[in-house]
């Protein structure tokens, strides 16, 4: 059987990084993980190939290679999704789909044309319907009913079937599931409380593996948090780190946490140890009521700002998530945001209002309270589904002036350097490293972020100062610091993005 893999079209987002991609010769930020993971648990005497319509769009050549079209998606996805649902069921052939979006929102999918909904966690649920197709059952809904299943069973994913040049970064998994209970979150909807981990020979099969590929670059881990069980996740790094010594430090990594790992020196120091670079945390709000409310009591047991602090100081880069409009917030909240960011020195700050998940126990206490608004796109360009304790109108204008005002280009050109002034030496300690291959798009995107922010743009005695500065204090973190400043081409064209389209919104919404 030939089987089409196909990851739809992502929105411009936070996340896609866009700008800052392209200034590296790059099409995409990160690769579709949970489908070259299901293309491992496959029949491998089925023919398998995955098209990724951020790179490439689907040819006639594809459509008639498959005989089945497997996609799979996030809720930000759904658009495109859809779209490629009905467009194969228009040339005829089977579908099957999979991932969070349909798993959230499996209704969708059916009425576009689905013809199977292969949902939940995979290593349960693709294994039923291959199953259900050997014998003979031509549609279907395949579900876990709340079981998780033991990833150390999960097998490497194929990753030869990407076009890994393409990508900024690669992706991998240690671990699902988080211990916390925060309302918003679907994450523990999806996986569940208990954090599940591979073990750490796995982690290395697949390291080996990104290695043996070809791979030199960063690598995303793109756990729901990554610190969920601090006793394996120290085993892993163990295990990783003379791994990456005899390797000669092939790779970066990226993850994501929560705060408490400030609270855990010796995990942040193996971290470091092992080239981790920078730490996506959730710290959502400054407001301690808020925190309350949203079941958020990780970020309460001690200052979120010296916790911040702490983590920047001890050689991890920190990336964060805040929201605006949970109940009975304070007005101004946007603005104390933005202070937070600028306090601690974090240089990328995902901004977004809140926005109600399928399923989340927000979701059922607002359906209780008669306050959903509909199941719309949710992304950081849409307003709120629910209705809000404050008016939505003032909520947004926060947002939008909050988000504007992050990433003003010398506010955010003064933030990153301050972040690697926290960070000093200790993320670069000295490293025996195997020489990278230098790409011409990368010394053209190199230059182009000389021109743009050295030449053309206001900040650019600032550039050069606190470029000077890191060569003599900090060199290691130099390139570090240049990528950084890198970003800014994503979110000054995404700020006017979020800017443009939320206020077209507001103009839209009836007089108060």
């Amino acid at each position: 059987m030939n089987i089409l893999l196909v990851y739809p079209l992502f929105p411009k987002s936070f996340w896609s990084f866009d700008k800052t991609v392209q200034l590296i010769g790059k099409k995409a930020f990160l690769p579709p993980l949970g489908l070259v993971t299901v293309a491992a648990l496959l029949p491998q005497e089925w023919n398998a190939r995955l098209i990724d319509c951020n790179l490439q769009e689907m040819t006639e050549e594809d459509w008639g290679w498959a005989d089945m079209i497997l996609l799979s998606g996030m809720i930000a996805q759904k658009p495109d999704l859809l779209a490629r649902i009905r467009e194969a069921k228009r040339r005829g052939k089977p579908v099957a789909v999979g991932g969070p979006f349909a798993t959230a929102f499996s209704d969708d999918c059916r009425q576009a044309g689905a013809d199977f909904l292969v949902l939940d966690e995979g290593e349960i649920t693709v294994p039923l319907w291959i199953d259900a197709l050997k014998d003979g059952v031509a549609s279907g809904e395949f579900r876990s009913f709340g079981k998780h299943p033991d990833i150390a069973t999960s097998p490497v994913p194929r990753f030869e079937l990407l076009d890994m040049n393409a990508y900024a970064a690669m992706s991998m998994q240690f671990s699902r599931g988080c211990p916390f209970q925060c309302e918003f979150c679907d994450i523990i909807v999806l996986n569940g409380r208990i954090p599940r981990a591979k073990s750490s020979a796995q982690v290395l099969a697949e390291l080996q593996k990104l290695y043996d590929l070809g791979w030199r670059d960063m690598i995303f881990v793109v756990d729901d948090n990554f610190i969920g069980h601090k006793q394996k996740v120290k085993e892993l790094l163990r295990a990783l780190k003379p791994w990456m010594i005899e390797h000669l430090f092939p790779f970066s990594f990226n993850t994501e946490a929560s705060l408490d790992l400030a609270a855990d020196q010796e995990l942040m120091d193996l971290m470091v140890a092992c080239n981790f670079g920078s730490v996506f945390l959730g710290i959502e709000t400054p407001d301690e009521g808020s925190l309350e409310l949203t079941k958020k009591y990780q970020n309460m047991r001690s200052s979120l700002l010296e916790s911040a602090i702490k983590i920047q100081r001890s050689g991890l880069r920190i990336m964060s998530g805040f929201i605006i409009g949970f109940d009975n917030e304070a007005p101004g909240a946007g603005q104390r945001i933005v202070r937070f960011v600028e306090d601690a020195a974090i240089p990328l700050a995902f901004f977004s209002m809140l926005q109600v998940l399928p399923e989340t126990a927000l979701w059922h206490r607002l359906q209780r309270e008669s306050r959903l608004l509909g199941t719309a796109d949710i992304n950081q360009t849409t307003l709120m589904n629910f209705t809000p304790t404050r008016p939505v109108q003032e909520i947004a204008r926060e947002y939008i002036d909050g988000f504007w005002q992050l990433y003003e280009p010398q506010q955010f050109l003064d933030r990153i350097y301050r972040c690697y002034c926290l960070l000093g030496q200790a993320n670069y300690p000295k490293k025996k490293r195997a020489p990278k291959k230098v790409e011409w798009a990368a010394i053209e995107g190199l230059l182009t972020v000389f021109w743009r922010q050295g030449v053309q743009r206001s900040i650019r005695w600032s550039f050069w100062k606190y470029l000077w500065k890191m060569f003599r204090h900090n060199r290691g973190g130099l390139l570090s610091f240049i990528n950084q400043c890198a970003y800014m081409e994503h979110f000054l064209e995404y700020r006017q993005l979020v800017k443009d389209e939320l206020e077209a919104q507001l103009k839209a919404l009836p007089p108060n």
